[in-house]
């Protein structure tokens, strides 16, 4: 219970304001309250609350277990990973046509007599099945 001010943790007790108990800085002579929030979650179950999320648990469920509001839930993550660096990409991806991909798959020797392989056109929305 610090000084807000100063930081300074020299206070002396001066009287009570609204219910509370008011305190005097003995450094800077700030007159302040301490109250706290019902609603302040410690670091461990925000952490607790992220490590949840990223083993792939939903914000309902991490809400839910942890008695705390999914919006809270959804906010906390969202503040992570606006801090958090990703590993980003540093060759650009290559588009290959589907006729070469398929060409180079039939060269190769499949030594599995069943197996096959779906490929996917985004831009035409189609997809086939090669089964070998």
């Amino acid at each position: 219970m610090d000084c807000p001010k100063c930081r300074s943790s020299y206070h002396v007790k001066d009287g009570i304001v609204r219910g509370k108990q008011r305190y005097k800085c003995k450094n800077c002579h700030y007159h302040y309250t301490v109250e706290r929030k019902s609603d302040v979650k410690t670091p461990e179950i925000r952490r607790l609350a992220l490590e949840m999320y990223l083993e792939g648990l939903g914000f309902r469920s991490i809400g839910s277990v942890l008695k705390i509001s999914y919006g809270t839930v959804y906010r906390w993550v969202k503040e992570w990973s606006s801090h958090a660096s990703f590993p980003r990409r540093e060759n650009p991806m290559e588009t290959i046509e589907l006729e070469k991909m398929l060409a180079y798959l039939q060269s190769k020797k499949a030594t599995d007599p069943h197996y096959g392989l779906m490929l996917i056109d985004l831009k035409e929305h189609i997809s086939f099945l090669s089964v070998k």
